[in-house]
């Protein structure tokens, strides 16, 4: 029998191609998972929060105004997947400080400043989001991003 496991990164980085999927977002589906000593604490994907209408549902504000991506987020009614999944770790309680992050599109600045600020010290991702804020916030603070090549 020749039986192959998959690494760490990978083991993770497809659990968050599978979170991606839940995403109700009709621009872009991004799944984050994030882990502490190779244990998932928590997941999340790019939505609205719970109990709101979801874009799939009443349309995306953004599309409707043409606004190229990467511009006006605050118009958006969704969540980024990494926010989803540290903001599920502030709702139960659960640290997240010195963890890992696998997503599957690099972090924008908005949620660089928050995977900063809770202590998450590196970012694995698969799809590389061209964010130059991002990256800068990223290597003054000291946490370090790799992009991951997997076969899903």
């Amino acid at each position: 029998m020749n039986y192959s496991r998959p690494d760490w990164q990978t083991y993770f980085m497809r659990m968050a191609d599978l979170v991606s999927t839940r995403s109700t977002c009709k621009r872009r589906k991004v799944g984050a998972v994030i882990t502490l000593e190779n244990r998932v604490l928590s997941t999340g994907y790019n939505g609205s929060p719970s109990g709101l209408r979801e874009c799939l549902e009443i349309g995306c504000l953004r599309e409707k105004l043409k606004i190229p991506s990467g511009e006006r987020s605050e118009l958006c009614r969704g969540t980024h997947a990494e926010q989803n999944a540290i903001l599920q770790c502030a709702r139960f309680g659960i640290t997240v400080d010195g963890a890992v992050i696998y997503v599957t599109a690099s972090p924008c600045a908005h949620c660089a400043k928050s995977i900063i600020a809770v202590g998450i010290t590196q970012v694995f991702f698969k799809e590389f989001y061209n964010d130059s804020l991002a990256i800068e916030l990223f290597n003054e603070s000291g946490v370090q991003m790799d992009q991951v090549e997997y076969v899903p």
